[in-house]
């Protein structure tokens, strides 16, 4: 068997693939952000009946496999009665994925921010709203940042799971690749460089901004 020569055709179809892998992890970042965003305040409510939904949620969907999420969506709804499509069920599996991870770490920022800043919102007779919108949640924002990044880092690579329901992303382009051409080590190899591309600056960006934020934090404790 000889060997077909990898083209520009060829990468230009492996960057299409990285294409979709971005676009998926932009609406799995949009959705699951706004669902990250309620549980994360649902998780600090003074009603004890939306702090256990909100528990119960987070504990479901982090005790169970992503992988299990979109197979259940793509294979367990049309059971149902309700079509979905590769694109479909992979990008809402993943918001209800990174919702639930995105609460808490939300969550925890938001607990994050001093307890005198708190205090100091308390005094100046504002509502619970109000205290959340001016006070803490500016500063909750400037914590939550690094982490929230870094966490954008694994979304871009749990992409990669949505080639088992045939939707092409950049793994699953490579899949396709390498059943054509037989060179699986230049493939997957030219796959992991560019999901390094992805990935890389993501990271760095993820340590800079943590680096400036631990010495805001430190400054603002020591004022």
């Amino acid at each position: 068997m000889t060997n077909m020569i990898l083209s520009s055709a060829h990468v230009q179809f492996l960057l299409w693939g990285a294409t979709w892998t971005l676009a998926l992890s932009a609406i799995a970042m949009a959705g699951g952000g706004l669902i990250g965003f309620v549980v994360a305040l649902s998780r600090i409510s003074p009603l004890r009946i939306v702090r256990v939904l909100a528990l119960l949620y987070v504990q479901l969907i982090q005790g169970t496999p992503l992988l299990v999420l979109i197979f259940l969506i793509f294979f367990g709804l049309p059971g149902l009665g309700w079509d979905v499509s590769a694109l479909g069920a992979a990008s809402a599996a993943l918001i209800v994925w990174v919702g639930a991870y995105l609460g808490e770490i939300w969550r925890g920022c938001i607990q994050a921010v001093p307890r005198a800043q708190w205090e100091a919102a308390e005094c100046l007779a504002l509502t619970r709203a109000q205290r959340m919108r001016y006070a803490i949640l500016p500063q909750a924002v400037k914590i939550a940042t690094p982490p929230t990044v870094g966490f954008l880092v694994q979304l871009v690579k749990n992409t990669s799971l949505a080639s088992v329901v045939g939707f092409v992303e950049l793994a699953r382009a490579g899949q396709i690749l390498n059943n054509t051409l037989f060179q699986p080590f230049l493939i997957y190899l030219i796959i992991a460089g560019l999901y390094f591309l992805m990935c890389y600056p993501l990271s760095v960006l993820s340590r800079r901004l943590e680096t400036r934020v631990g010495y805001s934090r430190r400054k603002m404790m020591t004022a």
